[in-house]
C-alpha cells in the first residue's frame, strides 16, 4: 500500500508541474507578409468564388487520358511511394511514443540444478513477471510524443509536396507531347507543300524558265523541313520516355488527346496571398519542421530534470533467499528510483544549445520558403500574362504571313517577285507557326505553374 501511495503522490506532483514551460505546446508564429506576391501584379484583393488552391487536380485537368496518366503516377511513382512509406514510418514512431506512457512487462523464467557429492540435487526455479514504468514528471515523454505528432504532420506535408510535383510534371510533359504533335502536324503539312513547290521549280528549270539556283535554294529549305520533322519525332520519343519514368513504366507510346480537345480553366480566382500560400505543402513542411524542433528543444530541457521510474517483480518461485521451498511461493518486489543528472560532461548543455540553434535555423528557412513561394507566384503570373499577350500577336502574325506567302507566290508567277522573296515568305511563315504552337504550351505551362505555386493539386 505504501508503494501505491507513493505512486499517487508522484502523479499529483506531475499534475502540478504540467503548467511549467516543459509542457508548453508549440504555437506557430509563422506569418505570411501581405506583399508576398510583390507589387507588380494586382492579386491582393479578395475575389468571390473558390480559390485556385481549392480546385482539385481532376477539376483542373479535365482530359480523361491525362487523368489516367496522373492516376498511374500517383500509384506507381517511386518517389510517391517513398513519401508514403515515410508517412507510415512516422505513424509507427508516434504509436511507440504514445505507448511510452504505459508500463513495460517482461516474462523472464529461469531455473537451475545444483548437486554436491552424493547428496540429491537441488532444483530451483523462478517465474517472474517484471514491471517497469517511467513517470513523466518533467515532460520528457509528453514532448517526445508531441514531436512524433509533428513528425507525422511533416511527413504528410512532404508527401503532398511530392504528389503536387508529380502531378505537375506529368501534366506538363503530357501537354508538351500534344504541342510537339501539333508542330509535327505543321511540319508534315509544310513538307507536302514544299515538295509540291520543289517539283514545280524543277519543272520550270527544265523548261529554262528559272535558274538552277532557285531549285537549289528550294531544295535546301525542303531538306531543312525534313530534318525538323526528324528532330520533332525524336523529341516526342524523349518526352514519352521521360513520362514513362515518372509512371515507373518501361518505354512505350503515350496515348494522348489532340491539342485543343481539352483546355485548362480560362479563369481562376486567386484570392488574397495569405489564403493562397497557406495551401502550399512546402510552407506547411517548414512550419511542422519548426514544431518538431521546438519539441526537441523541450526534450533537451527535460533532460536536466530527474528521471523517475517504477520497477517491480511479481511471480512464482521456490527459491526464497537461498532456501528452497516446495511447493513454491509468490515472489513480489517493488521499487521506485529517481535519477538526477549532475555532471554529464557537457552533453546536456550541448544538446540544448544545438536544439535551440536548430530552431533558429528553421525559422530563417521558413522566412526564405515564404519569400521563394511569393517569388514563384510572381513569376508564374508574369509568365501567364506574357504568354497571353504573345498569343494574340503570334495569331495575327501567322495570319499576316500566310497572306504574304500567297501574295508573293502569285507575284512570282506573274514575274513580279523573285524566288528568294517566296522562299523567305514561306520560311518566315513556318517559323511563326511553330512559335505560335510553342507559345500555346508556354501559356499552359505557366498556368500549371501558378496552380502548383498557389498550393493546388494537394487533394
Amino acid at each position: 500500500m505504501k508503494m501505491f501511495r507513493n505512486i499517487i503522490a508522484v502523479a499529483i506532483v506531475s499534475a502540478l508541474l504540467t503548467g511549467c514551460g516543459l509542457y508548453k505546446k508549440y504555437e506557430s508564429n509563422a506569418t505570411i507578409p501581405a506583399d508576398a506576391y510583390g507589387s507588380t501584379h494586382d492579386v491582393t484583393a479578395a475575389m468571390k468564388g473558390s480559390s485556385i488552391a481549392q480546385v482539385s487536380w481532376r477539376e483542373f485537368f479535365t482530359d480523361p487520358l491525362l487523368q489516367q496518366l496522373i492516376d498511374t503516377a500517383l500509384v506507381r511513382n517511386t518517389d510517391i511511394n517513398s513519401a508514403r512509406i515515410a508517412v507510415l514510418q512516422s505513424q509507427e514512431a508516434l504509436k511507440a511514443a504514445k505507448l511510452a506512457y504505459w508500463p513495460s512487462l517482461t516474462f523472464a523464467p529461469s531455473g537451475s540444478l545444483s548437486k554436491f557429492g552424493n547428496y540429491d540435487g537441488t532444483k530451483t526455479y523462478n517465474l517472474p513477471l517484471q514491471f517497469s514504468m517511467d513517470i513523466d514528471a518533467f515532460g520528457s515523454l509528453t514532448n517526445q510524443k508531441r514531436r512524433s505528432e509533428a513528425s507525422v504532420l511533416l511527413a504528410h506535408a512532404q508527401q503532398e509536396a511530392v504528389r503536387a510535383n508529380i502531378i505537375s510534371a506529368v501534366a506538363q510533359q503530357y501537354m508538351l507531347l500534344q504541342v510537339l504533335d501539333k508542330q509535327l502536324e505543321i511540319l508534315t503539312k509544310t513538307d507536302s507543300l514544299w515538295k509540291a513547290s520543289l517539283d514545280t521549280q524543277k519543272a520550270l528549270w527544265e523548261n529554262g524558265k528559272i535558274f538552277s539556283t532557285a531549285v537549289n535554294q528550294q531544295e535546301a529549305s525542303y531538306l531543312n523541313v525534313k530534318t525538323q520533322v526528324v528532330d520533332v519525332k525524336r523529341n516526342i520519343r524523349a518526352i514519352e520516355n521521360s513520362l514513362c519514368q515518372l509512371l515507373a513504366l518501361t518505354p512505350r507510346q503515350i496515348v494522348r488527346s489532340p491539342w485543343g480537345s481539352y483546355s485548362l480553366p480560362a479563369k481562376l480566382e486567386t484570392g488574397v496571398p495569405a489564403e493562397m500560400l497557406q495551401y502550399r505543402p512546402d510552407i506547411r513542411v517548414a512550419d511542422f519542421a519548426m514544431a518538431e524542433a521546438f519539441y526537441n528543444t523541450q526534450t533537451a530541457r527535460a533532460a536536466f530534470y530527474p528521471n523517475i521510474s517504477l520497477n517491480g517483480v511479481l511471480g512464482w518461485t521456490n527459491d526464497a533467499g537461498g532456501i528452497v521451498v516446495n511447493p513454491g511461493k509468490i515472489l513480489l518486489s517493488a521499487m521506485a528510483s529517481l535519477t538526477q543528472p549532475i555532471f554529464a560532461r557537457g552533453k546536456l548543455k550541448a544538446n540544448l544549445k544545438i536544439s535551440q540553434l536548430t530552431e533558429e535555423d528553421l525559422r530563417q528557412k521558413y522566412v526564405q520558403t515564404v519569400i521563394n513561394a511569393g517569388n514563384q507566384v510572381n513569376e508564374a503570373l508574369a509568365d501567364c500574362q506574357a504568354a497571353r499577350e504573345k498569343n494574340a500577336y503570334y495569331h495575327r502574325q501567322v495570319a499576316v504571313l500566310g497572306r504574304a506567302y500567297v501574295g508573293t507566290h502569285e507575284l512570282m508567277d506573274n514575274g513580279k517577285a523573285s524566288y528568294l522573296e517566296v522562299l523567305t515568305a514561306q520560311e518566315t511563315l513556318l517559323s511563326a507557326q511553330l512559335n505560335e504552337a510553342m507559345n500555346m504550351y508556354d501559356a499552359a505551362e505557366a498556368l500549371i505553374a501558378l496552380y502548383i505555386a498557389l498550393g493546388g493539386a494537394t487533394h
